[in-house]
């Protein structure tokens, strides 16, 4: 079966897309850049600031890697909420019960690719998750095609 993680860095560079990176001030860019029969590969532009809610991926389990920027991801563990600083070149694998927030917590833009199987369906928040704090809030771009990472 093949790597997720491979297949996104397959897609690290923003220059062979075939859409054109964009960056949105009023919400998080994102772009499917390819779709086969096993996964879709989704590319994400992220601003100082912003970020998703707290979400799990519909069932599928998937890969991201940062192509450019820095992100923080923040996983529910037993509870509780842990912090992983991801920088360029820096991507992790994720099963399909995984639940987690991605946010820019920089002041510089960042990139990344996102590769999930099955395909994404629509996915909301995961009220069912109890934290021992707050999750903090992004603003979180939705919609039936929107991936959530």
């Amino acid at each position: 079966m093949t790597d997720l993680l491979t297949v996104a860095a397959r897609y690290a560079h923003p220059a062979a897309w075939p859409v054109p990176l964009r960056f949105d001030p009023t919400a998080r860019w994102y772009a499917r850049l390819a779709a086969t029969g096993t996964h879709q590969v989704w590319a994400l532009s992220w601003l100082p600031g912003q970020g998703t809610g707290l979400h799990d991926h519909g069932g599928s389990q998937g890969a991201f890697l940062v192509v450019a920027g820095e992100l923080t991801e923040l996983t529910v563990t037993g509870g509780q909420l842990g912090a992983h600083r991801l920088a360029t070149g820096v991507g992790r694998r994720f099963g399909p019960r995984h639940v987690h927030m991605v946010t820019n917590t920089l002041d510089q833009p960042a990139v990344s690719v996102h590769v999930y199987r099955p395909a994404l369906r629509p996915s909301s928040p995961s009220p069912r998750v109890r934290t021992r704090r707050p999750a903090p809030t992004g603003r979180p771009r939705t919609g039936p095609a929107a991936p959530r990472r």
